[in-house]
């Protein structure tokens, strides 16, 4: 999702399109098959695994909005510390995530307080755990404004998501459906929504290749004002 998102907001911001759709999903039965195992296999799932969001979303950007307004880019680069389990997944996008977090915050001159919100897009409780670790060492702190959309997609206690929720569809649900409504209706004034990826495929996961992982940050305000 932020990939499309960043790329719909360049886009428009350069003249190139009037109105651009991003949009993204995934699906839980095909990440399954493709990266561990078939899903009638009843295989036991690891403790770091995530549940693949069977999920979509989709939103047009465009020069003439009511908002809420997106103000600021910063694309990411391919990040690989060496991680190859693919029942890990938010450890192989936690320093993507970090890598990209790092750059906004010191082009921008910002601090993840100066945020209402700094949402990540697929890291889970063990890859949120592991970010907030790698700024802690920066000595930068993340507080409770800072969380993920693994997070907030489903009920741990609940639903047994293991590490949390996973897959593009992730990130657009909890993107289109929860966070630009919270803006529109003030809940929050700006917020970082940094979706993350992994660049991977079947073939590299079972040669036991290393996972890079990415991450595209994108800055929301409610108001044209915000922006700086």
């Amino acid at each position: 999702m932020g990939e499309s998102l960043s790329l719909a907001a360049m886009a428009v911001a350069g003249g190139l399109a009037r109105l651009a759709a991003a949009q993204t999903s995934s699906h839980f039965c095909t990440a399954e098959r493709q990266y561990r195992a078939p899903v009638p296999y009843g295989s036991q799932r690891a403790p770091t695994a995530q549940w693949t969001a069977t999920a979509a979303g989709c939103c047009v950007v465009g020069a003439q909005s009511e908002g809420p307004y997106i103000t600021h880019v910063t694309r990411g680069r391919i990040v690989d510390w060496g991680i190859t389990d693919a029942a890990n997944m938010g450890a192989a996008m936690a320093p993507a995530a970090y890598d990209t977090l790092a750059a906004l915050f010191r082009d921008t001159g910002t601090a993840p307080s100066d945020y209402d919100l700094v949402v990540t897009g697929d890291l889970g409780y063990l890859g949120h755990a592991l970010l907030t670790e790698l700024f802690r060492r920066d000595g930068v702190v993340l507080g409770d404004n800072c969380t993920d959309c693994g997070i907030l997609l489903y009920d741990r206690v609940r639903q047994d998501m293991h590490a949390g929720g996973s897959g593009c569809g992730c990130s657009a649900a909890v993107f289109n459906g929860y966070l630009l409504h919270g803006l529109r209706t003030g809940k929050w004034q700006r917020l970082v929504f940094a979706p993350t990826g992994a660049l991977l495929s079947p073939t590299s996961t079972f040669q036991g290749e290393s996972i890079p992982g990415i991450c595209h940050a994108v800055v929301l305000s409610r108001t044209k004002e915000a922006q700086r």
